[in-house]
């Protein structure tokens, strides 16, 4: 090949390049989406529930499309609210946040927190997730994102924090035994602190940020019947008709965002809901071939 031809294909190629991270960061960065799945985990004979699982919505204060986007959700009229962490990129975007969410805060709900409720995200190569876990860059994220401040407005509405905590909920005439942990992707998870049998005559369900699988086996061998997660933005930048090249944490790509049963080694098992997320870093505000989201699950009964 020529000189010439080289040229014109690598001219090629960065022009594709440059096309794909435009339209990921002007166009699928913004392509909200409502998903909708049916999980049967509910008791024979008990009416459905609708939750809405929210994360990883990373949200500034100057994002008007997601903002309006989170405003909307109050019209899918859901019977719980669970947010499974990463609300904010910046310590200012409490009140934004509040705003956004609305008519949503005095519906039932349950939340945990994601590292960016503690520290921001830092300028660091956007795209070092895809081959290889980020846990270890904790250290370099210094910035004070108020995280109390954040805490006491989710509470304040009448939000649970299931951070290595439990409640239980009435929603709806059922009985929902809700655990959490910390964040397992900076080992800010204590699953001893909530670890054990299921509340009699509940609905076991559990919540955690980062779907790690020593959080999952523990929770399935407690009995809990559906976890919710985030955390891995589904991938964030995806292989058309391939799918996720990374789960930026010990599951396999192929179970970075979706519906999917988890089984431990000694044979227990749940459903696991891992959210691809509203939002993503500042520093890498883009998608590619995995849209953002928030899901719509219908809780129905599991076979007898």
């Amino acid at each position: 090949m020529t000189g010439i031809h080289l040229g014109r294909v690598a001219a090629l190629t960065l022009g594709v390049g440059a096309a794909c991270v435009a339209y990921g960061t002007f166009v699928e960065s913004a392509a909200y989406r409502v998903r909708r799945v049916t999980v049967p985990v509910l008791d024979a004979g008990a009416t459905p529930l609708r939750v809405l699982h929210l994360s990883d919505i990373h949200l500034m204060e100057f994002q008007r499309r997601r903002r309006a986007f989170l405003a909307s959700l109050a019209g899918l009229e859901p019977d719980l609210v669970v947010s499974t962490g990463d609300h904010l990129s910046s310590p200012d975007a409490v009140g934004a946040l509040r705003d956004a969410f609305g008519r949503l805060l005095g519906l039932p709900g349950v939340f945990v927190f994601g590292s960016n409720d503690f520290h921001a995200p830092s300028l660091r190569n956007p795209v070092r997730y895809m081959w290889r876990s980020t846990a270890d860059d904790a250290d370099a994220e210094r910035d004070d994102m108020r995280p109390a401040e954040l805490k006491d407005t989710l509470a304040s509405s009448g939000w649970v924090d299931v951070d290595d905590a439990r409640t239980v909920l009435q929603v709806r005439g059922q009985r929902l035994d809700i655990r959490g942990t910390g964040d397992a992707h900076e080992s800010r998870d204590h699953y001893e602190r909530v670890a054990g049998a299921t509340e009699p005559g509940t609905v076991p369900l559990g919540v955690t940020h980062a779907p790690y699988s020593r959080v999952l086996d523990a929770m399935a061998r407690d009995g809990v019947r559906l976890v919710f997660a985030g955390h891995t933005h589904g991938g964030q930048v995806c292989v058309p008709l391939y799918g996720a090249l990374t789960s930026n944490c010990d599951l396999p790509p192929a179970r970075a965002k979706g519906l999917f049963r988890h089984e431990t080694a000694d044979g227990h098992a749940c459903w696991v809901h891992v959210s691809a997320g509203v939002g993503m870093s500042p520093y890498a505000p883009f998608r590619f071939a995995c849209p953002p989201e928030v899901t719509v699950l219908t809780l129905t009964a599991g076979p007898e």
